[in-house]
């Protein structure tokens, strides 16, 4: 059965006139049994596309929660090679959502990219986000994603220029993931208008969709992104509900928190539209 790339994903979301949700996980936390059944699940309660966090021992972009969740996985021998035999399981169990791998540059060249990409894309992968590859340095990367059918997402902060927002929008593809803060991870209280405005500066340079991540949380946050941007990527919060449920509800706990967040109302018409 083939994945549904990420423009099918987006162009769905547009035509149900909803705001799309992208969820967060990193791969072998708890452990990689529980990947494997949250993945389908949360498929399942509503989420659009899941992010596949590789871990890593030194993720400058992210907070305390994923760090955590990263030095628990790597503990227990979690590797590149072991995220992309997930994502090939996964596709083997029937899901057919987008599947985007977000890790750091590092692992990705020691494997050597060409021989990732291709094994991503046989693992049926369909992006790659990597939060410390600036534009400047990702043709290479970008090129050979490309070249196997895959987006390599592109990350835009509030402290962007618009010089860097517009040369980042004629490369982008897939969407690009609007960074709310000039921060880490973590879930926060509120979505930072610095967020939203960055939606209005990308959208004058593009027609790519746009979702807003970092400190996204509960549900008042998804409906006030959506009236900006085209879907809201939810990670340390969802991360948070995996290390405090009990090992037999975690799923349950998961696929309950996701469906707080969803709301079938159409969405407001986008400020930017």
């Amino acid at each position: 059965m083939a994945s549904v790339q990420i423009k099918e994903a987006f162009e769905k979301i547009k035509s149900e006139r909803r705001t799309g949700i992208i969820l967060y996980l990193t791969v072998g936390f708890p452990d990689i049994e529980t990947t494997l059944n949250l993945v389908p699940a949360l498929a399942a309660a509503g989420a659009d596309i899941i992010e596949l966090g590789v871990p890593f021992s030194d993720p400058l972009a992210d907070g305390t929660t994923i760090q955590k969740a990263s030095f628990h996985a790597l503990q227990q021998g979690v590797t590149l090679k072991q995220c992309l035999a997930i994502c090939s399981e996964l596709r083997k169990m029937g899901v057919t959502l987008p599947l985007i791998l977000m890790g750091y540059y590092n692992p990705v060249i020691s494997l050597g990219i060409d021989v990732f990409t291709e094994a991503a894309r046989k693992a049926g992968v369909n992006g790659l986000i990597v939060p410390d590859l600036p534009p400047e340095e990702a043709a290479p990367l970008r090129e050979s994603a490309e070249s196997q059918n895959m987006d390599l997402v592109s990350l835009l902060a509030p402290t962007s220029t618009e010089r860097r927002i517009k040369a980042v929008c004629t490369t982008a593809s897939g969407f690009i993931y609007c960074v709310s803060v000039a921060g880490v991870t973590g879930a926060r209280q509120d979505v930072s208008a610095d967020g939203l405005s960055l939606v209005q500066r990308v959208r004058r340079h593009t027609d790519v969709p746009v979702a807003v991540g970092f400190g996204v949380a509960r549900r008042e946050h998804v409906e006030a992104i959506g009236v900006y941007a085209d879907a809201a990527i939810i990670g340390s919060a969802l991360v948070n509900v995996l290390d405090t449920a009990s090992r037999d509800e975690i799923v349950n706990e998961a696929v309950r928190f996701v469906a707080d967040l969803r709301s079938d109302e159409p969405i407001s018409p986008r400020g930017a539209e």
